[in-house]
Formats: C-alpha cells, structure tokens, sequence
C-alpha cells in the first residue's frame, strides 16, 4: 500500500482524513503523480488484427449520458489500431445489460456496479454457465454516476475508532454471518460516556435499492434480513420541488442523533457527522476511502466496474471482443477512463491478474 501511494504521490494526511466533497475525485485525479502512474502502464499492442462488429450495452442514461464521452473516446482510439471494428453502442442502463448479452442482442456488457445475483441467476438459467467478467475500473471516492465507496458516518461526538466488516455485519444485519454476534448497544463496541446502555440506531439507503444490494452482497454475506431498528431513506422532493437525495436525508438525520449510525457517502457529509475508518478484518489496516485505498482495495466498501462477455465452456473469447477489453486495461484506456469519467484506474496487481484472463 505504502508504494502506491508513493506512486500516486498521496501522502499519509490525505489517507487518514475524510475526503471534500464531490469534485474531489476529479481533482485528485488531475494531478500529476495519478496520471504518472497510469502513463507508467504498458501501451496498447494489437494481440492480432480483428474485425467485426461490437454491440456494447450497460451503464448510461437516455436523460444523462454520462459514459457517452467516455465511451465514444475509447472507441476512438481504439479504432487507430484496429480500424476493421464497428461498434452499436445501447447504454440504457446496467439492469438492460446481462439481458442483451445472454440474448444474442450484445457482445459485451459495461455494468455501472457489480453484477447482481438476480442478473447472474438469469443468465445462468438462460446460457447455463456464468458470464466471463473482467473487471476494467475502481469506483470514484464521491462522485455520482460512478459508483462512489459506500461510508460509515456516526455523530461528530461519537469517539468511535473504527469498525471491521464482520462488526458493520453484527450493527446493521440480522444474521451475524461473519462473527455470530448481533450489535445493538454502544458500550458492546467499547464506546462509554454518554452512550453507555444507548441503544444504536442505524440508517441506511432503502433496503431494496441497488445501493443496499452491494452493502447486503459485501457486509452481509448476503442475507436478506436487515437490523429491525433500521431507519430506511429514499429519494424525495422538497417542497420547492428540488430533489433531495437519499444519501443527504440518510445524513442529516444522523446530525441530529448522537446514538446513531449512517451508511451514505462523504459528498453528503456536514460538520455534525464523521466517517469512520474501516478495514477487512480486525489486522487492519483502517483506513479512509481515498483514490490510494480504493485503487489499492485497502477500503473494503470499494465499488468495482465490470465488463461481461458469453464464453461458452471449452471456447475462447471472441478475438473482437478479447482485443478491446486488453484496450481498456491499457495504459490508454485507463487514461481515458480517468479523463472521460468519474472512475478511477484499477490497481497494478488487478490489472494484471485481469489482463491474464484476456491470454
């Protein structure tokens, strides 16, 4: 970890401290030392000569097309190497796109999060197999679109420490299926004072949206059952009809609860709350989430982009699709992924180990 952030040139204040607010990413990202260490990643060289049709479906939007640019560049500069390949690009959405795969209708899926366990149960019961995925990005720390880490926030005169996930498991689920044990009160996590015998009183997303998935899926262990005292926010309206978002409800109900606990994200956060660092396990290290602790997976709530393609067993990968997915994964594509987006580049031992599976 330490010789990424080295590389990154992400000193350990900005590690331990909480990231600003939305556009932080953006500007992390802007600076020299992150887009060094996406130069320092081999070129794209063409494998083979290819040609073909590619039809891409997944994350986008018909009312914000926010992978359109992004999208569009690396179709671009692909096509300087490998000018005999036409694209039919659908970004209508991640939930449109293992359907068009398993569907004949599209050759690769670019999902705007992890696949979902209904999605990969509909393709294995269309194909019988699994999609082959590569992962091709890290989620941004905070911006929206692009699948920001998910962040524990408690009240801003909470000493709480830090948490492990098989703690975040026992607070905010039912079964306890990392550790056995269920927590509700305060003084059970060592904290005392003024929270000694508190009940804790979590908040979240709203436990059926795509949001509270990846939390069920990561910290959960995939149960279903969510800690009764839950207090569930969705996406509203204020009475001058703009829009107030799940995550800033989530967080200013928090600011006024000194026993409670909040899933949501830093570009929501106030001077009432303050994150809390996490670690895998109780070795640690805890840690923030910071472009360095996502790219290097030391963050446990890390989103991951992935792209999927259908490789029935015994086969290989469409050559086509094989020579973009090696694109992306290049020094090029990654380039363009932190210039055209809000994602960040995935870490050298992932890009690695995803480049293998593309042999």
């Amino acid at each position: 970890m330490n010789r990424l952030l080295a590389t990154l040139g992400i000193g350990f204040a900005v590690l331990c401290a909480p990231a600003a607010k939305a556009e932080s990413t953006r500007h992390l990202l802007g600076d020299d030392p992150a887009l060094a260490f996406v130069e320092s990643l081999p070129a794209y060289r063409p494998a083979e000569t290819v040609e073909g049709r590619l039809r891409i479906w997944g994350h986008g939007s018909f009312k914000r097309d926010f992978m359109g640019q992004l999208l569009t560049t690396w179709i671009a500069e692909f096509a300087r190497h490998q000018p005999r390949v036409t694209f039919e690009n659908r970004m209508y959405g991640t939930a449109s796109a293992i359907g068009a795969l398993y569907s004949g209708t599209g050759d690769i899926a670019i999902l705007g999060e992890e696949i979902s366990p209904a999605a990969l149960r509909a393709f294995r019961r269309a194909r019988g197999y699994d999609p082959t995925g590569i992962e091709i990005a890290t989620g941004s720390v905070d911006v929206n679109f692009y699948d920001y880490a998910h962040m524990i926030f408690v009240h801003r005169d909470n000493p709480l420490p830090g948490l492990t996930l098989a703690q975040l498991d026992g607070i905010f689920g039912q079964d306890a299926r990392r550790n056995g044990m269920n927590l509700r009160r305060w003084d059970q996590l060592g904290i005392r004072g003024g929270l000694t015998g508190s009940a804790i009183q979590p908040y979240g997303w709203r436990t059926d949206v795509d949001f509270a998935l990846f939390f069920r899926e990561r910290v959960l262990e995939g149960s279903h059952r969510w800690n009764g005292a839950m207090r569930e926010y969705e996406h509203t309206t204020h009475p001058d009809g703009t829009s107030y978002d799940h995550g800033q409800r989530i967080v200013d109900a928090l600011a006024g609860d000194r026993a409670g606990i909040a899933i949501s994200n830093v570009r929501y956060a106030t001077k009432d709350v303050r994150a809390v660092p996490l670690a895998w396990t109780a070795k640690g290290p805890f840690v923030h989430a910071t472009p360095a602790t996502l790219i290097d997976r030391a963050y446990p709530l890390v989103r991951i982009i992935p792209a999927y393609v259908d490789v029935p067993p015994g086969k290989r990968m469409d050559p086509a699709q094989r020579e973009f997915l090696r694109f992306l994964l290049s020094r090029e594509g990654q380039r363009i992924l932190i210039e055209h987006s809000g994602y960040l580049p995935l870490g050298q031992k992932f890009l690695d180990r995803e480049r293998g599976k593309l042999k």
